[in-house]
């Protein structure tokens, strides 16, 4: 008796954590493509298209494609900027570039502070501006790459729940099926028909 009820007990455990697991699951499948496409139509709306196939034909250093963009920004090339891997290759490979190319490597906040020390610069005072503007352009889209990657492993646990969940959820009707097997029932009626199989042996040998 006590072991039938174990069974049950493993049988019910193993019920519930599949379907719990396996409603986290839908949760993550549903969130993962909740930002999938959040992302994708945020990154639509800006409307950014990578620099045309012949404009990756001649790079040169300190143009609008150098040669450190032919290995990551080249394969998108005429293509709209859609997804979280061609943010990051805009985002660290393109517009990057460009920044670095302009400040002479300095960063944002140095220019900033060379530009309050001389207000009257204006072409520094440009610089500041355009800076500014690609940079808060990269971030954006880094964060839109972030975010796809989050959308990107939720897909992946998503898949791994459901696997989980299935398994457990089939071991616990599979305990259910064994102890319906095990039942004392079906253990008591084996020795009923052996009597009843030797008492008609004993009788045809009286005959």
């Amino acid at each position: 008796m006590r072991r039938t009820t174990f069974g049950k007990v493993l049988g019910w455990a193993g019920v519930s954590l599949g379907v719990v697991l396996l409603a986290i699951g839908g949760l993550l499948l549903w969130g993962s493509a909740y930002i999938h496409n959040t992302v994708h139509g945020q990154l639509a709306a800006q409307q950014i298209t990578f620099p045309s196939a012949s404009a990756f034909a001649h790079p040169k250093a300190g143009s609008e494609i150098t040669p450190s963009m032919i290995p990551s920004v080249s394969q998108y090339a005429g293509q709209q900027l859609l997804t979280g891997q061609q943010a990051e290759a805009y985002a660290d490979h393109f517009i990057a570039v460009h920044i670095a190319d302009m400040s002479g490597g300095k960063t944002y906040s140095q220019l900033s502070a060379q530009a309050q020390a001389a207000p009257s610069n204006t072409q520094l005072q440009g610089l500041v501006s355009t800076v500014f503007k690609g940079e808060t352009l990269r971030s954006i889209l880094l964060n839109a790459y972030g975010w796809w990657k989050v959308s990107q492993i939720a897909y992946i646990l998503s898949l791994v729940m459901f696997g989980l969940g299935t398994l457990s959820f089939l071991a616990g009707v599979f305990g259910f099926a064994r102890i319906r097997r095990g039942q004392p029932g079906a253990a008591a009626l084996g020795p009923q028909i052996e009597q009843i199989d030797q008492a008609g042996h004993e009788a045809g040998t009286s005959a």
